[in-house]
């Protein structure tokens, strides 16, 4: 597997592609690290969409990536207020498809708030949960405003089940078309 460093993503638009617990939190959090290393704080923004850090069927799955440290650092962090794990906790199809609703409306107003100041460097966590309302408008708008993007998604069959919503093939639909823009894919 390639070795990838903050450096060398630097103007590009970067995409960490894997299943639950392959390691794109781990990663991204990493790059984003080296990247203050050498970076302004202030030219960094994080949008940390992750749901907290949960186990499912075993495996653990969300995470974020804002630690204490990264918290203190002076980047800028951006967290919609409540984030939904609709494939996780929704006991039926209608809760479920309530619950990506309600992500795609606090993410996107989530967006907005880079839109309105962003910042040179960009890093989005999960920004898979953003892909299961089949939208990626706001998503590639703040792709194509940052001068470095890097985010992790999704990309696998542990959590396929999705209660016959369709909610899991809509989102790998969306994310592939969406990945198909960034200059780096880094697959877990």
């Amino acid at each position: 597997m390639v070795e990838y460093s903050f450096s060398s993503l630097i103007r590009r638009r970067t995409m960490i592609l894997g299943d639950v617990g392959s390691g794109k939190t781990k990663l991204t959090h990493r790059l984003l690290k080296e990247a203050l290393t050498s970076e302004d704080p202030e030219s960094i923004t994080v949008i940390d969409i992750a749901p907290g850090e949960r186990i499912y069927n075993g495996r653990t799955i969300g995470g974020v990536i804002a630690d204490p440290e990264i918290k203190l650092s002076g980047v800028r962090l951006l967290k919609p207020g409540k984030v939904n794990a609709p494939r996780y906790s929704a006991r039926d199809r209608d809760e479920l498809m309530r619950q990506v609703e309600e992500n795609r409306v606090l993410i996107e107003e989530t967006l907005d708030l880079y839109l309105l100041k962003a910042t040179p460097i960009l890093f989005i966590n999960d920004l898979s949960l953003y892909f299961q309302s089949g939208r990626c408008e706001k998503a590639r708008e703040v792709m194509e405003r940052a001068e470095t993007f890097v985010a992790n998604a999704y990309h696998g069959e542990a959590l396929g089940e999705d209660l016959g919503t369709g909610v899991s093939v809509t989102e790998r639909r969306v994310l592939e078309a969406f990945a198909a823009r960034a200059d780096i894919l880094v697959h877990l």
